[in-house]
């Protein structure tokens, strides 16, 4: 079995269908098909079987598609210490960076990041995982990603930390509203990480006794922003995906002492990474980028 074995057995054990995993890996499904038959014949095992639901794996299967897991990630640290031991020779930074990104720092702000950074080291590739704070978090800790972007005060026990910007948590709307008012006002409700809905929670907690009056809930931000925008009631959103926005009302979440509630976005990575070049410039790259608070 080589390489390319390693692939198919991983793709397919994710799709679960022969078609989607032939496209995805740029392979006829007969030659797909073939390759299968050829490694259960190598193997002298089964590795799957073909039911009405799609593709199952057997036991026998099920250890294979562990051992192509650990063989990809190892031979990715091999191509990684090479591409090292390279670039210290050469001074080229090269190599694959990859990244565990919050969902909206992946959208708002990554992409211009990346565009920059690669056109100064234009031979570094990127892989992106974007997902909620909490599990870019737990990404990065378990090493899976060289660096997470995490929005929020989430712990960082043996990390190296960076704090990005800070920005202010607002309430939005297209009236003028006075926040005495706001349990029996309509609520936009959106999907956002624990740590905010949390801080949200516990500024209404210690401002109003009645529930906030929920009249529509969306998966997304972007979604609830619009919502606000067309005058559907209002919401609490972070300073930051209010930006450039100037036909909305907005009001600074304050604490008890009068304080502007803040929600701060950090870069994490571990300390020992900084031996790879790539990830000592890109990090460097970050801390010299030239962030605004909101």
């Amino acid at each position: 079995m080589d390489y390319r074995d390693w692939e198919i057995l991983k793709e397919l054990y994710n799709q679960k269908n022969l078609t989607k995993t032939a496209r995805l890996l740029f392979l006829t499904q007969p030659a797909l098909t073939s390759r299968l038959k050829h490694m259960q014949e190598e193997l002298g095992v089964q590795i799957v079987t073909r039911e009405s639901r799609g593709i199952h794996f057997t036991p026998q299967g099920e250890y294979l598609v562990h051992c192509a897991e650990e063989a990809l990630a190892h031979l990715e640290k091999i191509k990684e210490n090479v591409q090292n031991m390279s670039n210290n020779e050469s001074n080229l930074i090269a190599g694959t960076l990859k990244l565990g990104v919050s969902n909206f720092f992946a959208n708002y702000e990554l992409p211009y990041i990346l565009k920059q950074f690669k056109i100064k080291y234009p031979h570094v590739e990127f892989k992106v995982i974007t997902g909620w704070s909490r599990d870019v978090t737990q990404l990065i800790h378990n090493k899976d990603v060289h660096i997470g972007f995490v929005r929020g005060d989430y712990g960082w026990r043996g990390l190296s930390t960076h704090q990005l910007f800070e920005e202010t948590i607002c309430i939005a709307s297209k009236e003028q509203i006075n926040i005495t008012d706001l349990p029996r006002l309509p609520r936009i409700e959106y999907r956002g990480d624990y740590l905010l809905k949390s801080v949200i929670d516990h500024w209404w907690a210690e401002n109003y006794a009645e529930a906030p009056f929920i009249s529509i809930e969306v998966d997304q931000v972007d979604t609830c922003k619009e919502m606000v925008l067309n005058g559907l009631g209002y919401g609490i959103l972070s300073s930051r995906v209010l930006a450039g926005i100037d036909d909305l009302y907005k009001t600074q979440l304050k604490d008890q002492d009068g304080n502007p509630i803040l929600r701060r976005t950090w870069m994490y990575y571990h300390k020992e990474s900084l031996e790879w070049n790539v990830v000592k410039a890109f990090v460097q790259f970050i801390e010299d980028f030239g962030w605004m608070d909101s």
